[in-house]
């Protein structure tokens, strides 16, 4: 680390601790611990809301993602923003505040159970959030450790060490009060540094005119793996269709990717972000109504900032990739073949020249060339051997200049991989290799921020769930020291699963909780909000019928959950569920598509069959939310 860089972290740290502190000395009760007193300003809510939705997982994951999969995430901002701030605040967080400040709740799963006058349906929701949304902070710990390692040249699981051990530093002692305040600071750099990303890309790429249509010309460059399943250029969406039952799975691939996107992507992030526990209980935070609309503006242009900007620059990387990086080198053979194997998944064999011609068919092209800070006896580095590679001398003729011509994903390849790359590398890369020094330096706080906001905001969830939710349903104690105990052991499960995790799995651990949760909890917190009716019973129904729909689908259809869990596989020896009736499309839709239909089928259904919910309770959990509203607006 040079001395700027040491001396910007100390400082973004130095003041990060000092907000801390003045959370803590702020915190005199469980209601100071747990929401702030429900005294918050709206623009440090709206901050903390903002910066808490989006982390390390959009930018550095889902940036990625729109590396390969192109602007077709553009539509993701537009629910970002749409469903995530406007709805968020306007249809659902109003009632939440006075429904919350009425009953004197002070977590998701305590306003769910007071609202149904249920402690099961506490107890349930609250060891989801327990066991389950670790997987989402390992996520976060990946995209920021995954930065980290990369500006400083340390191991991953260093980073992962140092970046868990800060963020529970300061969330432990100070509660929500540090963390909405800590929030506001770190949501205010991670704004400026989006929008300098955003104004450079586009400067460097010779405008907004000039930099859509060089990446609208690379769509010959499409990997075959990506034009199989309807990529179709990185400015256009996927192919869109739906194999008829018994078709050929090879023919019905061509659909797979727009399901990916629109389903997992767009809809499974889009709509699951209204079921976030840790951005539910940001609503009850503030004091009136007003204060809520005036947090609406301010969320949105912030939310347009982080996940417009990242998944734009990130699909945009490619043309950086293709057209401006140069490797200065000596080449040393421009014809070297290697084998990936049969399966395409092998490491990477060179072919003799004897090889049968299937191995010949299968076998990729590859440059080998010498840095010229290597020792001249090292093995050499091998660049793969792409329609757009070019090489040329230099001005004095010693060393080559080798310009790979690749595209973003194929840039996080290495020479011992196959070609299939990690998506989570390839924003770093491209801040690292594109942006001047300078700029790394802020972009490294950028993600700390994004990271260590959204981080705070999970690990504070996680601690009220075990300490306010579970532990004192069956004995009473401190809630406070209750979810600080809760926040350690938190942390050490996603620190656990973040070392086990492999490459390209930030988007999709975190579309897996936000499906988890839009399955399990979505239909009883909106059904709850304006419906009297449905008394306890439905809405458990409802959110263990969500909850086992979408682990069902996750285990046994979705082909890339599946597979990786291999629950399948070991009871039916295959990775998912697959047949002519089902059509192969099937695996390929996200749960979120059939999790939340169902688990409000059942809701509304067994609310109209069984008797309706206490009359005086129904009437209290509506009619004094009005009273409230009345008397805090």
């Amino acid at each position: 680390m040079d001395f700027f860089t040491v001396v910007a972290v100390t400082l973004y740290i130095m003041t990060v601790i000092w907000l801390a502190y003045k959370g803590y000395k702020g915190t005199r009760s469980a209601a100071d611990y747990l929401l702030a007193g429900r005294n918050a300003h709206p623009v440090i809510m709206a901050l903390s809301y903002g910066a808490t939705f989006i982390s390390t997982s959009a930018i550095v994951g889902f940036g990625g993602v729109a590396a390969t999969y192109g602007m077709s995430l553009l539509w993701l901002v537009f629910l970002n923003i749409f469903v995530g701030i406007f709805l968020a605040f306007v249809v659902f967080g109003g009632r939440t505040r006075r429904m919350g400040h009425h009953m004197n709740a002070h977590t998701f799963p305590e306003f769910l159970a007071k609202r149904y006058n249920s402690r099961f349906i506490q107890v349930f929701a609250a060891s989801i959030i327990f066991v389950f949304m670790p997987l989402y902070a390992m996520a976060v710990l990946r995209g920021g450790a995954e930065f980290i390692a990369t500006a400083f040249d340390i191991p991953m699981s260093v980073a992962l060490m140092i970046f868990a051990l800060v963020v529970v530093a300061y969330v432990i002692p100070s509660g929500i009060k540090g963390v909405l305040l800590t929030d506001a600071l770190q949501g205010a750099i991670m704004a400026g540094g989006m929008l300098f990303l955003f104004i450079w890309t586009y400067a460097s790429l010779g405008g907004v005119l000039e930099a859509h249509t060089q990446l609208t010309g690379m769509k010959k460059l499409v990997p075959p793996s990506l034009k199989n399943i309807g990529h179709q250029g990185w400015t256009a969406m996927p192919r869109f269709g739906w194999a008829a039952p018994g078709a050929d799975p090879s023919a019905a691939q061509q659909y797979n990717l727009w399901w990916i996107v629109v389903s997992t992507i767009i809809m499974g992030v889009g709509i699951g972000v209204l079921a976030q526990p840790q951005l539910i209980v940001r609503f009850m935070t503030v004091k009136s109504q007003k204060d809520l609309n005036r947090a609406v503006v301010a969320g949105g242009i912030f939310i347009f900032l982080m996940v417009g900007v990242a998944y734009v620059v990130g699909a945009l990387s490619n043309v950086y990739f293709y057209q401006h990086e140069a490797i200065t080198c000596k080449v040393i053979d421009e014809q070297v073949l290697l084998d990936p194997g049969a399966d395409g998944n092998s490491v990477l064999k060179p072919v003799p020249a004897d090889a049968d011609p299937e191995v010949l068919s299968r076998a990729k092209t590859f440059v080998a060339y010498r840095l010229p800070m290597d020792d001249p006896m090292s093995a050499p580095r091998l660049v793969l051997k792409t329609p757009g590679l070019r090489i040329e001398k230099n001005g004095a003729g010693e060393w080559d200049i080798l310009r790979p011509g690749l595209i973003a994903i194929a840039r996080t390849v290495s020479s011992n991989t196959t070609m299939k790359g990690n998506v989570d590398r390839i924003i770093p890369l491209y801040i690292q290799g594109a942006m001047p020094r300078w700029f790394g330096v802020i972009f490294l706080l950028t993600l700390l921020s994004a990271a260590m906001s959204t981080l705070s905001g999970q690990m504070h969830t996680i601690g009220s769930a075990l300490g306010k939710d579970l532990f004192e349903q069956f004995k009473s104690g401190n809630s406070v020291l209750l979810t600080r105990i809760g926040i350690a052991l938190g942390l050490l499960v996603s620190l656990g699963l973040g070392y086990l995790a492999g490459d390209s799995v930030i988007a999709v651990a975190t579309a897996v909780f936000f499906g988890i949760c839009a399955g399990a909890f979505l239909p009883a917190y909106l059904v709850g909000l304006y419906w009297g009716r449905p008394n306890h019973r439905a809405v458990i129904a409802s959110m263990v019928t969500g909850f086992l729909t979408n682990m069902f689908w996750m285990a046994f259809v979705n082909a890339k959950t599946a597979g990786a869990l291999g629950i399948c596989a070991r009871l039916f020896g295959k990775p998912c569920l697959s047949s002519p009736a089902w059509s192969a499309t099937w695996n390929v839709v996200d749960p979120v598509v059939v999790s939340v239909p169902v688990s409000l089928a059942v809701l509304v259904i067994w609310a109209l069959v069984d008797r309706p919910m206490d009359a005086q309770h129904a009437t209290w959990c509506f009619s004094a939310g009005s009273a409230s509203r009345a008397v805090q607006d």
